[in-house]
Parts: structure tokens; C-alpha cells; sequence
């Protein structure tokens, strides 16, 4: 697989087996679609979430022999060291996301994305696994909340984990994934369906996007490509929240002056979000389509950016109203949100 190629290659993970933390949410069900056209010998879905394996279990219930569903915590040391046993290729996207929920309760986003993600690593060596690649944010960079320090402070439990062992640990980092649980886009739909306003905390704000699909050929890259302590990161584009918000007025209700209110920045939101900092690009390799920052000594040798910049939602490629509208047509077809025009209420709140 060549470095500028983020399609999956048919035979990167045939024979192997494989653990997927977090497995259950919507990067998960992603990623076993996926899975499942690359032969691996077993794939382990892991999470402390039963209801959603038992959705899963039955929506896979034809791969029953492929797919194996453990209930746990990454918390559990324990449980970690019982389920990696055997494994091949770890892809640990088990994490607290959501940036208010981290901001009131910082200390479980300690528990879950700090000393989780250790755990991984300790289990992971423990049992010999031959490569782990973490998911990690935009929000890890230069961060202001709770969610992106334990997202930074994770990235680098892993890069250190390097060199202790046979095992490679690499990172993946990328913006907003279109269409999943948890982002704006399903929010914005079921207002519009509500007919409620559209809710923008700040008018100048810009998000990274791209689709799961995408995220996926990422991690696959980094298990491609990645010997240890890189992170991977795509380029991608972005768009202002009020752009957004009016392009889907227009595709789910028919109103390209769709109601919208702002609300104000909620805790720990920035105005633009950050893939890499300045510092990061001293020690980075720019593709086509993607770069690779280097854990300090892994940049030895490299051939890096001689300039310095930052790589953010502001500066990068801005989406058309087009490209936005044909991303949302793809992930959610407007009469799946609002079978019918429903005149906006100005009464509802």
C-alpha cells in the first residue's frame, strides 16, 4: 500500500486476530464492515455497553463464527489482560468524547482515556500484540477541555509505549466523522424534524469533516505503513457551523432561511479546532493527502516541513454548499429526517 493510498488493502489483516475497544459504537460498526472483507481469523468486539452488543450480535448474527463479543471496561486491568490474549492488531477507540459531560466529570475522562488507554498498552505488550493504533482527536491539540488533555495525555501513553517491546503502538487523529452519534449533524436533523431552531453556540465557528469511511481507511493506513510513535493524520476539509446549518435547512425542510439561535460557547468548545500545532509540524511529513507526525526520535532522518504552521479548520479546505449538500444527501436522505414539509414554529423551543 503506498502512503498517498488510504484504501484498505484485501489482505492487510487476512489470518489475523483482531480487537476492537469502544467496538460497539458507531466507529466499530465501521470498521467490522470493513473487517469483514479482509479475512481476518477473528474479530473481538469489546465494550461495557450490553445492549448495543446485543444489537450488534444480531445485525452480525451471520458472522457468528467470526465475531466474537466480550462485555467489559478498558478500566478493568484485569479484564483487558483475559481478552488480549491471542491478539494480533488492537484498534482502541474506546473513549469519554463528549466535551461538556468531560468538563463537569474531568476525572472520569482520567479513568476512561488515561488510564484505559494504559491499560491497553500494559495488556497489550503483556500478551504480545503485534500493532495497537489509537483513535484521537482534533481536540487533543493545543487542548482546552478535559476531553482533549486526556486525549493528549493518551496519545502519549502510547508513543512512549515504543521501544519497550515488540509491540508497535501508533496514533490516528482526525475532526468531526459524518453522520455519527454524537456530532451535530444528528442533533441539527432532529431539531429540523422537531421543527425547532437550529442551536449554534458562536457564529464564527469551523469543524473538520470527513466520513466514517474515511476514518477508517486512516487506521487501516497506520497499520499499513505505521513502525511505532507515528501519528497519522488526514487532510481534510471544514466548514463554518452557520454554513452548515443553513445548508441543511435547505436539504431536510426545504428553507434556505431556516431559524437559527445562538447560544454562546459551552465549556471547554473552541472557536476552530487544531490537527497539527506548530511544534508538530517541525517534526512532520506532509503527503498529498495526509500527514505524519514523528514521536521525537522517530523524526530523526525524516524528511520534514522546513516551515512552520498550523494545520486548523480555519485554513484548511472549505467545503461548497454543493459538497456539503451531496456528503448529507449520502449519509441520510432528506425524507428519512422530514417525510413531509413541516412549516417552522416559532413557539417551539
Amino acid at each position: 500500500m503506498q502512503r498517498g493510498d488510504l484504501m484498505d488493502d484485501q489482505t492487510l489483516l487476512k489470518g489475523k486476530n483482531v480487537l476492537v475497544t469502544g467496538g460497539t459504537g458507531s466507529f466499530g460498526n465501521q470498521i467490522v464492515d470493513r473487517l469483514l472483507l479482509m479475512n481476518p481469523a477473528k474479530i473481538t468486539i469489546f465494550s461495557r455497553d450490553e445492549n448495543k452488543q446485543y444489537h450488534m450480535c444480531n445485525k452480525y448474527a451471520e458472522h457468528k463464527d467470526l465475531l466474537k463479543f466480550q462485555i467489559g471496561d478498558v478500566r478493568d486491568a484485569a479484564r483487558l489482560d483475559e481478552v488480549m490474549y491471542g491478539v494480533d492488531v488492537v484498534f482502541h477507540a474506546a473513549a469519554l468524547k463528549h466535551v461538556p459531560q468531560c468538563e463537569y466529570f474531568p476525572f472520569e475522562a482520567v479513568k476512561t482515556n488515561i488510564i484505559g488507554s494504559k491499560n491497553v498498552v500494559e495488556a497489550a505488550i503483556d500478551a504480545g500484540v503485534g500493532q495497537v493504533v489509537t483513535v484521537s482527536t482534533d481536540k487533543a491539540v493545543k487542548p482546552i477541555n478535559a476531553m482533549g488533555m486526556s486525549k493528549a495525555i493518551q496519545e502519549k501513553i502510547f508513543f512512549a509505549a515504543n521501544g519497550r517491546s515488540d509491540t508497535r503502538f501508533m496514533c490516528v487523529r482526525y475532526g468531526n466523522v459524518i453522520g455519527s452519534r454524537g456530532s451535530v449533524i444528528p442533533r441539527f436533523q432532529q431539531l429540523i424534524k422537531d421543527g425547532k431552531p437550529l442551536t449554534i453556540t458562536d457564529e464564527r465557528m469551523t469543524r473538520f469533516w470527513l466520513t466514517l469511511d474515511e476514518a477508517i481507511n486512516l487506521v487501516f493506513l497506520a497499520v499499513s505503513e505505521g513502525k511505532g510513535g507515528e501519528t497519522f493524520v488526514r487532510k481534510m476539509p471544514a466548514c463554518k457551523i452557520t454554513q452548515l446549518a443553513r445548508v441543511m435547512g435547505e436539504v431536510y425542510a426545504n428553507r434556505a432561511d431556516y431559524p437559527v439561535k445562538v447560544t454562546g460557547l459551552r465549556p471547554g468548545e473552541k472557536i476552530h479546532e487544531i490537527l497539527v500545532s506548530e511544534e508538530e509540524m517541525t517534526r512532520t511529513h506532509e503527503f498529498d493527502d495526509h500527514f505524519v507526525t514523528y514521536w521525537y526520535d522517530q523524526a530523526k532522518g525524516a524528511k520534514l516541513r522546513k516551515d512552520w504552521f498550523e494545520y486548523d479548520s480555519k485554513g484548511t479546505e472549505q467545503l461548497s454548499d454543493e459538497q456539503i449538500k451531496a456528503l448529507l444527501k449520502k449519509i441520510t436522505p432528506p425524507d428519512e429526517v422530514v417525510p413531509e414539509f413541516k412549516p417552522f414554529d416559532a413557539k417551539a423551543k
